[in-house]
C-alpha cells in the first residue's frame, strides 16, 4: 500500500499550494485513494494530534474508488467546507454542498470521469484509459469533469492522452515500470507530460512527489 506525500504547486508561478498526505491501494474490485491536504509544509496529519494547530492545518480531503474498469464508483472531496459526492451514473453524476450545508447542486453530464489538482486523477485517468505504449498511435480522446478549488466549482473539459514511452527501471525493490503520458488540453492546446509509476505519480504540472513510504503498487 503506497503512503506518502505530495507538493502542490501553481505550475505557473511555482506558489506552494497544499501538502497531500496519502495512501492508496488495488483491490478484489478496484483501486482507492485516500488522501489529507495541509497548508504547506504542514505536519503530516496521520503523525499529529487530533486537536489545536495541527487539526487547523487540514483544508481538504480526496476519498475516490474505482471499479475494475477505472470507472469512478466513488467520490468524496471536501474544500473550504464545500463537498462533493460523485459517482459513474449516467455518464458522471455528482452533488455538491455548500459551505452552509443547507443547499446542495446536482449535476449530470455525459463524461467518463472526473478530475482535479489532486494526483489521484491522473492515476484515475490512465486506468481508465489503458493505453498501450505507442509514439505513432493516435492520442486517446477523453472527456472528464473537473472540481475547481476551493469552492470546487463543477467545469467539463476535454483532454487527449497518449502513452508514448513505457521504460523498466532496477530498484531496490525489484523492476519499476515507469509511464511517461502526453496529455493535452483540447481547449486551450496546452501539452504536458505525466510520468506515472503504478499508482503513483512521479513527476506532472504542479506536482512534486515529497515522500513515498512503499513502493507503488503495480495494477495487473
Amino acid at each position: 500500500m503506497p503512503r506518502g506525500r505530495y507538493s502542490l504547486h501553481d505550475p505557473h508561478d511555482h506558489t506552494p499550494l497544499a501538502d497531500e498526505h496519502f495512501h492508496c491501494a488495488p483491490g478484489p474490485s478496484g483501486w482507492r485513494y485516500v488522501s489529507r491536504l495541509t497548508a504547506p509544509a504542514g505536519p503530516d496529519p496521520d503523525d499529529a494530534p487530533p486537536h489545536g494547530a495541527a487539526a487547523a492545518a487540514v483544508t481538504g480531503s480526496v476519498d475516490l474508488a474505482l471499479d475494475e474498469l477505472g470507472r469512478p464508483i466513488r467520490l468524496e472531496l471536501h474544500a473550504a467546507n464545500w463537498q462533493v459526492r460523485g459517482a459513474a451514473i449516467d455518464g458522471v453524476t455528482w452533488v455538491r454542498t455548500d459551505p452552509t450545508g443547507m443547499e446542495a447542486d446536482e449535476g449530470n453530464v455525459p463524461a467518463h470521469g472526473f478530475t482535479g489538482a489532486s494526483p489521484a486523477f491522473l492515476v484515475a485517468t490512465a486506468r481508465l484509459l489503458r493505453l498501450t505504449p505507442s509514439a505513432a498511435a493516435p492520442a486517446t480522446r477523453v472527456r472528464l469533469v473537473a472540481f475547481t478549488d476551493p469552492v470546487l466549482a463543477p467545469r467539463t473539459l476535454d483532454q487527449s492522452w497518449a502513452l508514448i514511452a513505457s521504460e523498466t527501471h532496477a530498484t531496490d525493490n525489484g523492476p519499476l515500470t515507469v509511464d511517461e503520458y502526453q496529455v493535452t488540453a483540447l481547449d486551450t492546446g496546452e501539452r504536458y507530460s505525466v510520468h506515472l509509476a503504478g499508482d503513483v505519480v512521479l513527476a506532472a504540472p504542479g506536482i512534486e512527489l515529497e515522500d513515498l513510504g512503499s513502493p507503488p503498487s503495480v495494477f495487473t
